[in-house]
């Protein structure tokens, strides 16, 4: 099979999986609705597929990382729905639709988050695997999504000045990096990995959360709002510094490169295995949404 239905199978595991995850969901509230509407979105899924394929990379079987990988899918989501509030990004279109709080009001779309991201440890906890790989994926969700992680730079994004290529890196490899590289950790820790594994997993994870936000300024920039599915140049109306407005588009873009780049050269000893993973670098350079 190719890079695309390999990535198509993959992200289909995680859909069934998730749809499972919320028939579990016995509750009949608005929340839940809510909670749906926007989990069933359209996502790429990009962070549940690295997790899988990092963990089959290393020996482990995909199947086992599916729990954690879709946490992790439930906690990108709800970070997506506060994001866009108000008194955060103040943004009306995700994916083409109408953003949460646009659909079900603000009460509701806090609640909504605060209901995905506690749904995603009640997954994690209830897995069969050993205790020992259950304490730890736990742990490292905490510490991604967390003060030290997602959180922090979240604070720092709106509070902190972004006036160096130093300054943006740091709130990106928090707010954007972090859980992308959670996502990869998740599948090295149910592989089962060595501390070899780890590292080189860490650089590919590093530079593509470092890649994955550059592509998004450069979207912000550049794209179309049918193509992103979300309202475009907000961060110039809004006078944010960016990568795109910080180096200039084409500047944005080799910097771009050389973390794609980077990302690739971290795995290149695991050969062929590693094709995969290569392929999606380059599918995180070249997406358009």
């Amino acid at each position: 099979m190719g890079y695309k239905e390999i990535y198509d199978e993959k992200r289909a595991k995680v859909e069934e999986y998730l749809h499972k995850i919320m028939d579990s969901v016995k509750d009949n509230y608005l929340i839940k609705e809510a909670m749906e509407y926007s989990l069933f979105a359209g996502g790429k899924r990009v962070r549940p597929v690295l997790s899988m394929a990092v963990c089959e990379l290393l020996g482990g079987n995909e199947e086992k990382v599916l729990p954690f990988a879709s946490a992790i899918e439930l906690i990108h989501t709800y970070s997506l729905i506060h994001d866009d509030l108000p008194c955060m990004d103040d943004d009306d279109l995700r994916r083409g639709m109408p953003t949460s709080h646009k659909k079900f009001g603000e009460n509701i779309a806090v609640l909504t988050g605060d209901a995905l991201q506690a749904l995603a440890f009640e997954v994690m906890a209830q897995t069969d695997e050993e205790p020992i790989i259950v304490l730890e994926c736990i742990r490292t969700v905490s510490v991604a999504a967390g003060i030290s992680g997602m959180v922090g730079g979240q604070e720092l994004d709106l509070l902190s000045p972004r006036e160096t290529p130093q300054q943006l890196e740091r709130i990106d490899l928090l707010k954007t990096g972090a859980l992308i590289a959670a996502s990869c950790w998740l599948g090295a820790i149910v592989a089962g990995c060595d501390i070899e594994g780890f590292q080189k997993v860490g650089g590919y994870a590093k530079n593509i959360g470092l890649a994955f936000q550059v592509k998004d300024d450069i979207l912000d920039a550049t794209g179309t709002r049918e193509e992103t599915g979300k309202s475009v140049g907000t961060d110039e109306k809004k006078g944010i510094k960016t990568y795109a407005s910080l180096f200039g588009v084409k500047e944005a873009n080799k910097l771009l490169e050389s973390y794609i780049e980077e990302a690739k050269a971290n795995i290149n000893e695991f050969g062929e295995k590693a094709a995969f993973l290569r392929d999606l670098a380059s599918f995180l350079q070249e997406r358009k949404s």
